[in-house]
């Protein structure tokens, strides 16, 4: 053993050879982009041998190192210096995106090229986003004819779920905002998104990534309103986008009230300061009344801590209801907005399981309290309820239906015997 250590090598003088995975190899996009464009020149307007040539080259180069460039260079032509100029010094082609007829047509196809490329390449989904978001970004450095291009291809790639709503933000660029790039690119890329999906899919995707309650970004602060961005979009034919920029807004004045309901309540403020600031947000925000009852009655359920036992919550839930009665009549001066009342409470007491037992005396301390009438109620048992625990609910309500139909017959009976 010791004669084996005294045989050990030093290491004094001694050069090692680095391996070649731990070599930091220059980052020099020149010889790439030289081999892109050669192939692009190549293959030429045939996309289908395009797709055949990207697929093939990506055994042979770093795609994973040199994505931006050659995202760049299927865009623009080459790589683009920051602002969206073409670099001077690098081999460009003329077979690129920006090039390409401008049509939705050889738009799908250069789309497809994208998709076929990045199915091929997953680890350039990534990439690519970004890539688009920096497209976006440079904008003001493209020709009109450019954009348009760019916003019809970002349309249809967002249709096909390529890329994420989330690269939108980069629309809301106060540059691009203050000289009215961003909604005039939107208005190209809406309706080439809109030729492809319906406004629900497109909405969907909006709400999934945030950017639903964020439209109104796309104009400066002095024009950041509903009536504007609704004028806008409907004059550039996309009444559906402006439709729906309108009801997200009303959505989020909603969540709002609510909201401050729910504080007026947990403060303990008088009931007749609460009804008057409700009168006064109906007639400001045109809210129905059918609407306004809804809120209500999500605000008053959720100002206090339920008690998790089914027996004590049903005398907590009466307690509570009866304090706030007062609010709730004010609010239901028509039968639809009891009606509505009535499925609120039916879909309260469905989606919380403690209060399955409760909603027969919900209804009658209502009922007593003259904010719900035995016609709403009448007519939600006969055809208006909801399917959603139905068997329990109309169960429940049987005896006291059936009390209220004799309470009728009695009253014209003795009317009759009156006349």
């Amino acid at each position: 053993m010791s004669n084996q250590r005294q045989q050990k090598p030093t290491l004094t003088g001694q050069r090692f050879k680095t391996r070649k995975r731990d070599e930091k190899e220059r980052f020099d996009p020149s010889q790439f982009q030289e081999s892109i464009v050669q192939g692009l020149n190549q293959t030429g307007t045939d996309l289908e041998a395009v797709a055949k040539f990207l697929d093939a080259s990506g055994a042979k180069l770093d795609y994973r190192r040199y994505a931006e460039t050659l995202f760049d260079i299927l865009v623009a032509g080459g790589m683009l210096a920051p602002g969206g100029t073409l670099s001077d010094d690098m081999t460009c082609t003329e077979f690129c995106l920006f090039k390409a007829q401008e049509d939705m047509e050889t738009m799908q196809a250069y789309a497809q090229v994208f998709n076929k490329l990045i199915r091929r390449y997953k680890y350039l989904e990534k990439g690519f986003e970004e890539e688009i978001k920096k497209l976006l970004l440079f904008l003001k450095g493209f020709t009109e004819s450019e954009r348009n291009k760019l916003a019809m291809l970002t349309g249809i790639l967002l249709a096909n779920g390529n890329i994420s709503a989330s690269i939108l933000s980069s629309l809301f660029n106060e540059n691009l905002v203050k000289e009215g790039v961003s909604p005039c690119f939107a208005v190209k890329l809406f309706k080439s998104w809109l030729s492809e999906k319906d406004i629900n899919s497109v909405a969907a995707s909006l709400r999934k990534v945030g950017m639903d309650n964020r439209l109104m970004e796309l104009f400066p602060a002095n024009k950041r309103s509903c009536e504007h961005f609704s004028k806008y979009f409907t004059d550039a034919g996309l009444k559906e986008i402006s439709d729906f920029a309108r009801n997200q807004q009303s959505i989020g004045a909603r969540k709002e009230l609510q909201k401050e309901l729910e504080d007026l309540m947990s403060c303990g403020e008088p009931l007749k300061d609460i009804i008057a600031y409700v009168r006064e947000e109906i007639k400001k925000n045109n809210i129905s009344e059918q609407t306004m009852i809804g809120l209500i009655w999500s605000s008053v359920m959720s100002s206090v801590e339920w008690n998790k036992k089914e027996e004590l919550v049903t005398e907590q839930a009466i307690k509570h209801l009866k304090q706030y009665s007062p609010l709730l009549k004010a609010f239901t001066s028509q039968g639809l907005s009891e009606l509505t009342l009535l499925l609120k409470i039916q879909e309260y007491c469905y989606d919380n399981i403690h209060f399955m037992k409760a909603f027969q005396k919900i209804v009658v301390l209502l009922y007593k309290a003259d904010v719900l009438s035995e016609e709403a109620i009448l007519k939600w048992y006969n055809e208006a309820h909801q399917a959603k625990g139905k068997s329990v609910f109309l169960e429940q309500m049987k005896k006291f239906v059936e009390w209220l139909k004799n309470a009728e017959e009695e009253s014209e009976s003795e009317e009759e015997d009156a006349d």
